[in-house]
């Protein structure tokens, strides 16, 4: 649907508007006002991370209220325009309100330093509002006939302990008059245009981000503007713009597509009329999103492009789960289409804007929304699953506590490095606090990871954040990055997603996501709590591409493990970046995190650390082993190999021997006695100026019956607890029987 704006449009008589005034005192406060201030609070907070004054370091919104004022419509009355179907009102904006309250607390840069607070007071508003039905009635479409004028009151106080006095700040109030005259010239002056929706039925559902399929198919008529096409003379009987100069048949153009800081590229083609069908993956991050096409032609040479022109279509989630698509069309008409539900196909050709004449034809498909409640909105055919009842109480509350379980699978289409044509990736994920990352893979812009993560799920709508490198020698160069929501994971599914790379022409990331309910994790631990209490089996095999922590371009790891407050540590192996160690260590099951420490051995200086990493074993089933290599964290490449195990025994005779030793007599007198021999061998070789290998084996065994006593000193004092347990039982019994009621003589 799509109609222009021009002068030359029939009109009605004007209308009067007190009864809309009235109206709007009355539906204000308690429901526009509030609607309002929430939806301009989260523009504010988006622009000021991108626009502050020179003189504010940082700058926080901390209170936002639009007062009880409302503003004033169609003081001079209204009027309809009317062109083929389309209708449109026209009518005065007027908004001066010394009621509301919005508030800055600012930081100041040098040379002011200190902090202070910023008040917006009162606002004026003045211009003319045109307002735009569109799909039958189903949506409006409001913006500014042009830029109204606007001026604000500011008033500035102290900020705090460290502050300035309460003084204007030199500029602040121009910049802030300036930033929100730029944000309604950009968002809601003619030809932008807001939309508000008029669903019949409201879900309740607040839409956080959304998965949008973009394809762009083709272009036509592609042409340089003509002097008369500027001065609006030529025009078709069907309303559309006549091409003016045809662009060169050998010209080569491609088209890029933004949504955000999401970049991507189609093929190019040749001519006038291009034909690309290139089909694009985009993230939305929130409710609404701007989908950008930007067209650029190839010069001469075929090295550098410059841009021609653009377009952009507007995509908003309405209240009933529907989406609704709009853009400008000709003659700044309107273009827009409306997709019942997700997995809708809509297409929508748009007409370039500036100097460039022509029309590009795009295909649209929103594939899911993501909402705040956990629950997300897919294709038609999946959504009873997903969507919540028509009175808005959600089928699926989001849960903490669960587990999430991130598989990154493989990668397509990465970025390599422009001046060695090399792609050595890797992918970091951080979720929280947390943060993992894969193995390196070299020389492959299609790498296959198969790395697993396990996260704890995190309340109040966290992404996890994806972050791809190409390892380089001297520092790891961005090859883009992601935000993926994990909103909306059922228990036990699991979700396989490919995840378009952001701020990079291509590139991206398969990753397969499930979430673990309480319920699993309390099972497993209610049936490891059922069996035999058990010992943990760590096999410490090797590892390969450690980083090179000596001059010589080597390292001489040894792998120091920690459980608990218990430590072991692994013979040295010299002069290598791929060491094979498999030793076996044993540990009494605590339910305490199993950390490995991989270090390069030092004989004088201090020990340097070449990664660590986390063995997980909770989720193993009792004597089944797991081998796994496992990424090293904090350095840039490296992985060990080892296999894990939740070891029970058939009888009590491994269990007695690690906890329950303690019938052996002369244990004790047994430790002593080694612990001496093994310190008197490390005083031997220190004296004798032994080799650093020898006298590294010598404290290893040390530290082994340091951790043998340990756990004897443990044994003794649970046996001294139950024996004190024992004897206050039988000390309760004997009183207890020899209290019965006194003898009496006959």
């Amino acid at each position: 649907m799509e109609a222009p704006y021009t002068e030359h449009n029939p009109t009605t008589p004007i209308e009067p508007c007190e009864w809309l005034n009235k109206l709007l005192i009355e539906v204000w406060p308690n429901y526009m006002e509030p609607k309002l201030s929430k939806k301009f609070q989260s523009t504010v907070e988006r622009r000021l991370k991108n626009r502050k004054p020179k003189l504010i370091d940082k700058i926080e919104l901390q209170e936002f209220s639009l007062g009880s004022c409302p503003p004033t419509l169609g003081e001079q009355g209204m009027r309809w325009m009317t062109s083929g179907e389309q209708q449109v009102m026209s009518l005065g904006f007027d908004w001066h309100s010394k009621e509301m309250s919005v508030m800055f607390m600012a930081k100041l840069a040098k040379p002011l330093m200190g902090t202070a607070r910023i008040v917006i007071n009162s606002i004026h508003i003045k211009g003319d509002l045109l307002l735009s039905p569109i799909l039958d009635g189903e949506a409006v479409l409001y913006s500014f006939e042009s830029t109204p004028e606007v001026r604000i009151g500011v008033a500035f106080g102290s900020g705090g302990s460290q502050t300035v006095p309460g003084m204007e700040l030199p500029g602040v109030s121009t910049w802030l008059v300036k930033l929100l005259t730029e944000t309604i010239a950009k968002t809601m002056v003619e030809p932008r245009r807001l939309c508000f929706s008029l669903p019949p039925v409201d879900l309740k559902k607040q839409a956080v981000g959304g998965v949008l399929s973009v394809t762009v198919v083709s272009a036509s008529n592609l042409g340089r503007k003509s002097r008369t096409n500027e001065l609006g003379n030529q025009q078709s009987s069907s309303g559309s713009t006549t091409p003016g100069t045809p662009l060169n048949r050998k010209a080569h153009t491609f088209i890029e597509v933004e949504v955000g800081t999401l970049m991507r590229k189609t093929t190019t083609c040749e001519g006038p009329n291009p034909t690309w069908n290139s089909t694009f993956n985009m993230v939305l991050h929130g409710e609404t999103g701007f989908v950008k096409f930007l067209l650029y032609e190839l010069d001469s040479d075929g090295v550098k492009y410059n841009y021609l022109t653009s377009c952009e279509i507007k995509v908003k989630y309405v209240l009933d789960g529907s989406t609704i698509f709009w853009a400008i069309g000709h003659n700044d008409g309107v273009v827009a289409r409306h997709a019942e539900h997700c997995g809708k196909e809509v297409g929508m050709v748009v007409p370039f804007e500036e100097d460039i004449t022509g029309e590009l034809t795009v295909s649209l498909v929103l594939k899911e929304w993501q909402f705040s409640d956990g629950s997300v909105t897919l294709s038609n055919s999946l959504s009873n699953e997903f969507q919540c009842s028509i009175d808005g109480s959600p089928k699926l509350q989001s849960r903490t506590g669960r587990k999430l379980r991130v598989k990154v699978v493989e990668g397509r289409a990465l970025a390599v490095n422009s001046k060695s044509g090399k792609c050595d990736p890797y992918v970091k994920l951080q979720y929280g606090k947390a943060l993992y990352r894969t193995k390196t893979l070299s020389r492959t812009a299609q790498p296959v990871w198969n790395d697993k993560f396990e996260f704890d799920e995190i309340g109040g709508g966290e992404y996890l954040k994806v972050k791809c490198y190409n390892l380089d020698t001297f520092s790891d160069d961005s090859i883009g990055s992601a935000r993926v929501n994990l909103e909306g994971l059922l228990d036990g599914a699991s979700r396989d997603v490919w995840v378009p790379l952001e701020k990079v022409d291509s590139g991206e990331i398969r990753l397969e996501i499930e979430a673990i309910s309480n319920d699993h994790n309390d099972s497993l631990k209610r049936s490891s709590s059922k069996v035999e209490a058990g010992w943990i089996e760590l096999v410490i095999i090797e590892a390969r591409d450690l980083v090179a922590a000596d001059l010589r371009g080597t390292s001489d790891p040894y792998v120091r493990v920690q459980y608990g407050n218990k430590k072991k540590r692994t013979k040295v192996i010299y002069k290598t970046l791929a060491p094979n160690w498999n030793q076996t260590f044993e540990f009494a099951e605590t339910g305490e995190p199993l950390i490995l420490h991989v270090k390069d051995h030092n004989a004088v200086l201090p020990t340097a650390s070449i990664g660590n990493c986390t063995v997980e074993y909770s989720m193993l089933s009792p004597n089944q082993p797991a081998d796994k290599w496992i990424p090293l964290q904090g350095v840039r490449s490296g992985e060990i190999h080892v296999k894990i195990a939740r070891r029970v025994a058939a009888d009590s005779a491994k269990k007695t021997s690690l906890l329950t030793d303690a019938s052996a007599l002369g244990k004790g007198h047994k430790i002593s006695a080694q612990m001496r021999d093994s310190l008197k061998k490390c005083s031997g070789l220190v004296d004798d100026g032994g080799d650093a290998e020898a006298l590294s084996l010598a404290l290893t065994e040390v530290e082994s019956v340091q951790d043998e006593q340990d756990l004897y000193i443990q044994q003794l004092e649970r046996e001294k607890a139950l024996m004190l347990q024992k004897i206050h039982d039988l000390g309760s019994e004997i009183v207890r029987t020899s209290s019965g009621p006194a003898r009496t003589s006959c």
